[in-house]
């Protein structure tokens, strides 16, 4: 009888799509609400899409850097920490056995079943680093090039989400009329953006969309709110 083949459908959140979250979540609540808070202070379109467009510049770059330092950390720290698990598979072997034991131990393992496993571990030396990486430490070797693509990613995303809520100060004359706009299109670029984020982290679609939405919402309104004070 033909069988239906099995697919398993896991969702494994790729450096990318963080990336990417980072950058487009900052990028459209930012710049969007400067924008909010200018409009709430003055007439002048020019005046919102100057400031918006020296912030979107200003936050792309400061992002980037920040996932370049973050990703750059991270394979520094992977360094190091292969390092000292190498010296001590080749200084203190017996110790590293034990832990080998203890981590086997805690997924259900039986003593005769984790003595072969030790056994060919302490043969490939190689093997036994990763194995220690990765499942004592809990660390991942990161991709070659990943704090130049991380910031690139970031600072990228960062751009496309900040020119959302400034292109109707780009097209129109009319503070009000933008503004409205730019609230509106902004709203719902803030829902599929939550909507696709939840789908990929599998935290529920319209529970991300609508959170994204009231935080957007919320630091726009406070903006526009304050701005108006101060006027």
């Amino acid at each position: 009888m033909p069988q239906t083949p099995h697919i398993e459908k896991h969702f494994t959140s790729s450096e990318i799509v963080r990336d990417v979250v980072i950058g487009m979540s900052d990028g459209l609540t930012v710049p969007f609400a400067l924008a909010a808070g200018l409009s709430g202070a003055v007439a002048s379109t020019g005046i919102v899409v100057t400031a918006g467009l020296a912030e979107v510049a200003a936050g792309s770059v400061a992002m980037g850097l920040g996932g370049y330092l973050a990703a750059r950390g991270d394979a520094e720290h992977y360094a190091s920490e292969r390092r000292r698990e190498a010296d001590e598979v080749r200084d203190i072997p017996e110790r590293e056995a034990l832990e080998v034991e203890e981590v086997l131990q805690q997924h259900g393992l039986t003593a005769e079943e984790i003595a072969p496993v030790v056994a060919a571990l302490r043969r490939r030396p190689d093997a036994w680093i990763d194995f220690m990486m990765r499942f004592e430490l809990g660390l991942e070797e990161p991709h070659p090039g990943r704090a130049t693509k991380s910031a690139a990613t970031i600072a990228g995303a960062y751009v496309v989400g900040g020119m959302i809520p400034l292109l109707p100060y780009i097209l129109l004359q009319d503070g009000r009329t933008a503004l409205l706009l730019s609230v509106i299109i902004t709203l719902f670029a803030l829902s599929v953006f939550g909507y696709v984020k939840g789908r990929f982290t599998g935290t529920g679609p319209m529970r991300s969309a609508l959170q994204t939405v009231l935080i957007g919402g919320l630091a726009a309104s406070v903006a526009f709110a304050i701005a108006k004070l101060i006027a």
